[in-house]
């Protein structure tokens, strides 16, 4: 009858976040924990999950810090949760103070307070993706540039200038693009544009 723990964060950036729900597994006392840095709408990716979930053994118990953290979708965290009661695997949410305990009738209660807070997660992320677009579609209007900042303008000058005189320098173009830090890549797109 292992504790088995699973963490997660949805970014790279957010290594402190695996590093405080390792803390709250341990102390929980999860003998092994399985860590992961991908988002939580899609399972098809979550191979540290899918590990847990094999690595499981009938009477084990999943313990994760928070329902957010097993799943942002109201579906997958509810298929997940009937796949592992279905292996008669025990689920346990921290922060939230819920067992379910596979194989047994849990209570209405607990299983309502599992629902709703299973969609306060999926609204909270659906909210979250919906302000990131609503700010991506203010910043194009106010003209600001999306995605990867553009090479320095006097590098570009200077890089297509060399192109252009490549007859009397005899610069290739893997020359100028180590010269001047801008990929070759970026040297053909500009000139295409001209």
């Amino acid at each position: 009858m292992a504790l088995i723990g699973y963490a997660r964060v949805s970014t790279v950036g957010q290594e402190n976040g695996l590093e405080t729900q390792k803390h709250f597994l341990e102390e929980a006392g999860c003998k092994r924990i399985f860590f992961e840095k991908v988002t939580g709408t899609s399972t098809i990716k979550r191979n540290e999950l899918k590990e847990a979930i094999q690595f499981l053994d009938k009477g084990d118990t999943l313990i994760v810090t928070k329902i957010d953290r097993l799943a942002r979708s109201i579906i997958d965290l509810h298929n997940i949760v009937k796949e592992l009661n279905e292996k008669e695997i025990n689920v346990r949410f921290l922060k939230e103070n819920i067992e379910f305990q596979a194989g047994e009738n849990n209570s209405s209660l607990q299983t309502l307070l599992f629902n709703i807070l299973g969609s306060f997660a999926q609204f909270e992320r659906d909210i979250i993706v919906e302000r990131t677009g609503e700010g991506r579609e203010r910043a194009k209007k106010q003209g600001k540039h999306m995605g990867r900042p553009s090479k320095n303008k006097k590098a570009i000058e200077k890089s297509l200038k060399l192109y252009n005189e490549r007859e009397s320098n005899g610069m290739s173009v893997n020359d100028i693009s180590k010269i001047t830090g801008v990929p070759r890549s970026t040297i053909y797109a500009e000139l295409k544009k001209r």
